[in-house]
């Protein structure tokens, strides 16, 4: 009796059975048969894939960076470039990373473009987009801040500052209490 040769429907899938002996000699017909690729056959599909996990996965590491940068710098005063206009918000380059300034109708028309300023970060934010960095100019550490570095006295410590309140763009108030008795009888009027 003579043998007749096997046939298979799909030769991408399918192999003889003496094929599937020769890499596993316990195979059967109608079973499986498990290889390993070398990745030539993977194809453009399964390269897009790969290429857009790893591009992924970058950009979390950098949101993840840019997240533990700056969340040790709330309350800080930053300086800032107003990049573009949003909406009411103003975003800003805060270097590493962009910052919203959520100005609403106060300083609408004030800032322009390309233009610095200084800001406080006021708190750093886990987004899917990337980690938001929200920054103001109401704050009253600005203030407290600016006295600091224009006003000799509190910068040395003689004047502290005790409270501050702030109406952005309309008022500020400070209220200061001095260590030295005698810069009180001193000071001018506006202290």
């Amino acid at each position: 009796m003579s043998k007749i040769p096997e046939q298979v429907e799909d030769p991408n899938l399918q192999v003889t059975v003496e094929q599937a002996r020769k890499l596993d000699p316990s195979a059967e017909a109608g079973g499986e048969l498990l290889t390993e690729s070398d990745g030539r056959n993977s194809g453009r599909i399964a390269a897009q894939l790969a290429k857009q996990v790893i591009f992924q996965k970058v950009r979390e590491a950098e949101r993840d960076t840019i997240y533990n940068e700056y969340i040790g710098h709330v309350n800080e005063i930053v300086n800032a470039t107003v990049k573009r206009l949003e909406g009411p918000d103003v975003i800003l380059d805060i270097g590493k990373a962009e910052g919203a300034w959520g100005v609403g109708t106060v300083a609408a028309g004030i800032v322009r473009v390309g233009e610095r300023i200084r800001v406080v970060i006021v708190r750093v934010e886990k987004a899917t987009k990337g980690p938001g960095v929200i920054a103001s100019r109401s704050a009253p550490e600005l203030v407290q801040h600016l006295f600091q570095t224009e006003v000799p006295e509190i910068y040395d410590g003689t004047v502290v500052i005790r409270a501050i309140a702030r109406e952005a763009g309309e008022r500020t108030k400070i209220a200061v209490m001095s260590k030295d008795k005698t810069w009180m009888r001193s000071a001018p009027a506006w202290a």
